[in-house]
């Protein structure tokens, strides 16, 4: 062997132990967006179908337009999913806890006849509702029966929705954040880059809003350029999937809902 070849093997050796590691490939990020409280408003609404993206509508039974704009919606391609208000929300359709099962089931059969098209149902309000064992399990109970899933929008640190949910397998998921509670776009867009964080850190995010002027101003300029930023921006049913039932560190413990 040559003192050359030695040496140039060497100065490759060398050469390899400082090398920098390979990076690893980043973690997938992915977004899901829901629009509560639709079908009060349908040029306001529509704004929301106009979003370059699979948003899921979730249209409110007791609105002008619900029937209507649920329609619109199919046709646009959107995931349509029924608001059902729930205590401490009011109304026809609203669900109490003082309330029959059978009063419950009525109720919820009126709602989704106001809401056609539904693939799912997510709570509208709902803190007192959501926190009844009894009525969430005859309601995963139904939904797995209907073959709809069921968004829990954690409007209460009490609900135990998905941890019903959960309990029978039924397809479900639960929100991580909300976009709007307070109705300025600088807070709107501070949630939103919550999210994002969110998402690359446990690998997906859901998020709620509402077609607040101020919301659909900052989605319309912020929503496009999700792809550069590395986020898919995915529809309800993915994520579901993709979650398997799971519950998310903020919801739970090993995957199981508390």
């Amino acid at each position: 062997m040559s003192l050359r070849f030695v040496l140039v093997l060497l100065c490759c050796l060398a050469g390899a132990a400082h090398a920098e590691p390979a990076s690893p490939k980043p973690h997938k990020a992915y977004l899901t967006l829901i629009i509560d409280d639709l079908g009060q408003n349908l040029p306001r609404d529509r704004r929301v179908l106009a979003l370059p993206g699979p948003v899921t509508t979730a249209i409110m039974p007791d609105t002008p337009h619900a029937t209507e704009f649920a329609r619109e919606a199919h046709r646009a391609g959107k995931i349509v999913i029924l608001h059902m208000p729930m205590d401490p929300a009011t109304g026809p359709y609203a669900w109490h806890p003082e309330l029959p099962i059978e009063e419950l089931e009525k109720r919820l059969n009126a709602a989704f006849k106001m809401v056609p098209y539904t693939a799912g149902i997510n709570n509208h309000m709902g803190s007192r509702m959501t926190a009844q064992p009894v009525a969430m399990a005859w309601l995963m109970g139904e939904l797995q029966r209907r073959h709809k899933f069921f968004v829990d929008s954690r409007t209460s640190a009490q609900t135990v929705a998905a941890q019903q949910a959960q309990k029978i397998d039924l397809a479900s998921v639960s929100r991580d954040v909300f976009l709007d509670d307070e109705r300025t776009e600088a807070a709107i867009y501070t949630q939103l880059q919550t999210a994002i964080s969110l998402a690359r850190k446990q690998g997906s995010a859901v998020m709620i809003g509402h077609p607040y002027p101020q919301t659909l101003a900052v989605l319309e300029r912020e929503l496009p350029k999700l792809k550069a930023q590395g986020i898919d921006w995915i529809d309800i049913k993915q994520m579901i999937s993709l979650r398997s039932n799971r519950a998310m560190a903020g919801h739970g413990k090993d995957g199981v809902y508390r």
